[in-house]
């Protein structure tokens, strides 16, 4: 049985892939969680206080505990996983066990995404509850065990029993116990056109806290943490991670208390955060995906990766291979006119490109971003045939359409925001803060979140686009709703998100064959909350090759390649004004969704053969890069090399990119070692020479890399 409890331990064993998490009910009826690692057999783990010194009351045996639900007042002083306000006005919480079940499966989370299973065998679900019968608290923790991976999903429904109202000042998905210190904190850290670099160092002393308050989950840091040690690679070692599906503000940390064990947490952050419960009412948590991997680094991220983009991804474009897409923004900005778009789209098509997006300006009287956001009618101006004939004219070349939406935004120049002053976020008397020239409008009203609903399919049937990508530009400021009362102020973000949410599951419900893509000034909300609706996520604004080795490699920790845009845009880069090779271009957005952000009409003949060759090499290897195994091989923070591979979910390929960044005289050809290959079975690539799998993963291949900025992709066949 995947979870089973033991009367003589008073434990309960949850089991799945290599992994077990055990909690245990002590006499107190207080739930701790007692182990979290390599699966163990059902008796394997018991839990005996230790016998601390207790020489002063400073501290109390209960802060010593391994909690389960930390709460505070009682002698508990971290992070809490609840923080209520009771009607006394304290908060003191103390939580007994109160009672459990077991089922196959898995429950959907109200108003939120989260994994979920096609097969109840797939992965059984617990739920135990727990309460404080003194304040009329109750909080029901779910854990879900996926029976293949051992990935652990967590969530918590905390509900009113009593008669007056409470409220939640704090919510933490998942809060555990590490024994011991001797760990290092690994997360991803950035900013816009710099996401999601590695950033790996001690665990120290106090609590270390990474966090976003701009109301998305945002550019400067991702919803994910882990622990390691420091012996820990890619490759070997063990590794306790968490990632939050959740597309707002939200709070995480590792600490380290005086009895030298660590806590690791994540949920709402509650700098900006509260909720007000009335009686018999509920609050769900966002739910937080907990994975352990005792094969590095890349075994935690296969982990999520496979129930990423098998069970959290949802829809038609969930298991298909993506289309190779042209995008306009680069190539035109706001100065198109229909007949130049046109011409883009049959170069496009001729070089064997399968998809046209319409990109910023189409609508309104939009010629620069100081105007037009909400006020969703095609610029007759600029496209005379409309969006429908726009539309039908791509069709008729055989392309797919697509366009680009920025639907959760206003501008003060709109009829939108003139005929609705109050829609958008804002506090009364003080002025609003521009970012953009735009000002967000306020999803915590259905009456906004019905526009935008209406808003977005009209434009979508009138359209017939087969794609839409859905943007969000700025962070939040002045987060206050005129239709909230002023003591639940601070629910606006999370209800924020909530609308964000309902808006989506609206839309992607009405248009289940439309793929969509998220983006948030690229990759500001590249989480599992926008996964969940999204197959895909446009991973940054910085299209340069050399900084997308990077941006990919950390956004492949926890997400996978199945989910990241990546395009060949033009050189100079319009971000960081590098020059990069075509090919060295192509290679690294190979290993993405694929696209261009470039003028194909201004590509000399050369370069339109190289880029029809390219086209040609994706569609043969993307079944590979959007479907296979990922595994990272050099990291290239190093400022010298990056590689990674691919194989086929019955290992009969494999495909090989490894990359230069800037040479060294006088040095040996960079040899890589792959991974995960037979190594009793022969690999031919695509020249003819034959490898052994011992060899490609014992001894290594050398790539043979000319120069700075330069590439190699190898695709090997398994003989026999």
């Amino acid at each position: 049985m995947p979870i089973t409890w033991s009367n003589t331990n008073h434990t309960w064993n949850l089991s799945g892939g290599n992994v077990s998490y055990v909690l245990h009910v002590n006499a107190a009826r207080q739930l701790m969680g007692v182990y979290w690692g390599k699966r163990v057999h059902d008796q394997a783990i018991t839990f005996v206080p230790e016998d601390y010194p207790g020489f002063a009351s400073f501290d109390l045996p209960v802060g010593w505990l391994p909690h389960e639900v930390p709460t505070l007042g009682t002698g508990w002083y971290g992070t809490p996983a609840i923080d209520v306000v009771n009607p006394q006005g304290d908060h003191v919480v103390s939580l007994q066990v109160k009672d459990s079940t077991i089922f196959s499966g898995k429950k959907t989370i109200e108003g939120l995404p989260a994994t979920y299973v096609e097969e109840e065998d797939e992965a059984t679900s617990f739920e135990i509850t727990v309460e404080d019968s003194a304040i009329g608290l109750q909080g029901v923790l779910t854990y879900t065990i996926f029976e293949q991976t051992g990935a652990l999903a967590r969530s918590m429904r905390i509900i009113n029993t009593g008669s007056e109202p409470l409220v939640i000042r704090g919510a933490q998905s998942a809060s555990v116990l590490l024994w011991g210190n001797d760990y290092q904190i690994v997360h991803l850290k950035g900013s816009w056109a710099r996401e999601r670099s590695v950033v790996r160092k001690p665990i120290g002393e106090g609590t270390y806290s990474i966090f976003s308050q701009r109301g998305s989950s945002g550019h400067e840091e991702n919803p994910f943490l882990a622990l390691c040690h420091p012996s820990t690679t890619e490759h070997q070692g063990e590794v306790y991670a968490m990632n939050l599906i959740y597309s707002g503000s939200f709070y995480a940390s590792a600490a380290v208390d005086n009895a030298n064990n660590s806590r690791m947490s994540i949920g709402l952050n509650p700098q900006v955060f509260s909720w007000k419960l009335e009686p018999s009412a509920s609050f769900c948590t966002p739910e937080a995906v907990l994975v352990f991997s005792d094969q590095g680094f890349n075994g935690m991220s296969a982990i999520y990766h496979k129930l990423y983009r098998t069970r959290l991804a949802r829809g038609y474009w969930r298991d298909r291979e993506r289309p190779i897409l042209i995008n306009n923004w680069e190539a035109t900005y706001f100065d198109f006119t229909q007949e130049k778009i046109l011409e883009i789209a049959r170069t496009a098509h001729d070089l064997g490109i399968e998809l046209f997006v319409m990109d910023d300006g189409w609508f309104g009287k939009r010629n620069c971003d100081n105007c037009s956001l909400g006020d969703w009618v095609v610029n007759r101006e600029k496209l005379p045939d409309g969006l429908d004939g726009l539309s039908k004219r791509i069709h008729d070349l055989g392309m797919l359409f697509g366009l680009w939406m920025e639907p959760e935004m206003i501008s003060p120049d709109s009829d939108l925001f003139r005929a609705h002053p109050d829609w958008c976020l804002h506090v009364k008397g003080r002025p609003s803060t521009l970012e953009r020239s735009q000002l967000i409008l306020d999803l915590s009203r259905a009456e906004v979140q019905d526009y935008v609903i209406e808003a977005v399919c009209r434009v979508l049937r009138e359209s017939n686009a087969d794609y839409l990508k859905w943007d969000m530009n700025r962070n939040m400021t002045e987060y206050f709703s005129a239709d909230i009362p002023v003591e639940q102020q601070m629910e606006v973000q999370h209800r924020y998100i909530l609308g964000v949410y309902r808006i989506l599951d609206a839309v992607v419900s009405t248009f289940p064959d439309v793929l969509f893509e998220a983006c948030s000034g690229g990759g500001g909300r590249f989480d599992g909350g926008m996964l969940y609706y999204m197959p895909q996520i446009w991973t940054s604004d910085n299209t340069d090759a050399v900084s997308r080795l990077s941006i990919q490699y950390g956004t492949s920790m926890v997400y996978p390649i199945s989910s990241m845009g990546a395009h060949v845009s033009a050189v100079p880069n319009h971000q960081c004004e590098r020059v990069t090779s075509l090919k060295m271009r192509g290679d690294v957005a190979l290993s993405g969704n694929f696209g261009f952000e470039l003028d194909l009409t201004k590509a000399s003949a050369d370069e339109r053969e190289e880029i029809k060759q390219l086209v040609i090499m994706v569609k043969r290897h993307r079944h590979l890069t959007q479907q296979g195994v990922f595994s990272r091989l050099a990291n290239p923070e190093g400022g010298k090399y990056a590689a990674w591979q691919y194989i086929s979910q019955d290992g009969s390929e494999a495909l090989l990119c490894t990359f230069k960044i800037l040479s060294v005289p006088n040095m040996p050809p960079f040899r890589v070692r792959m991974t995960n290959l037979d190594d009793m079975a022969d690999y031919e690539s695509d020249d003819g020479t034959v490898y052994s799998g011992a060899q490609l993963m014992y001894q290594g291949i050398s790539t043979h890399l000319a120069g700075d900025f330069s590439s190699c992709v190898m695709h090997f066949t398994r003989k026999g």
